[in-house]
């Protein structure tokens, strides 16, 4: 099991940049594959982007490909979302996801076994 807090949320300017970041605890962090979601009001969670254990391979969704990029430190116990061209649908609660697996997850939100409280970010226009 991991314990996973995110941070990093708060209030973006369409068009700017923010960068989440997930702490995890634990010594087995780089034994999980990653993963970022994110649920806005009324909505259901939805998958955002995963990267494998080692950061070398990723996966995203189409509407944030090109312009958010996850990646992690696995000696600081420590995955990111970078998040560019900030649009107001971007708008959401984001979640950070650890799921039992060397390869890059999927989008499924069973796959993953431990998550973060989360973090809201607010993209004003």
């Amino acid at each position: 099991q991991v314990q996973l807090v995110e941070s990093g949320g708060g209030l973006g300017q369409a068009g700017g940049s923010l960068r989440l970041s997930c702490a995890a605890s634990g010594r087995t962090f780089s034994t999980y594959g990653m993963g970022w979601f994110r649920q806005a009001p009324g909505k259901e969670r939805q998958f955002v982007a995963a990267i494998n254990w080692s950061g070398g391979r990723t996966s995203y969704a189409d509407s944030v490909k090109g312009r958010f990029t996850i990646s992690r430190d696995n000696v600081k116990n420590t995955v990111y979302l970078q998040m560019s061209s900030l649009k107001p649908e971007d708008t959401a609660v984001y979640y950070c996801a650890a799921a039992r697996t060397l390869y890059v997850p999927g989008p499924r939100q069973n796959e993953y076994t431990d998550w973060g409280q989360g973090t809201q970010v607010t993209v004003s226009s």
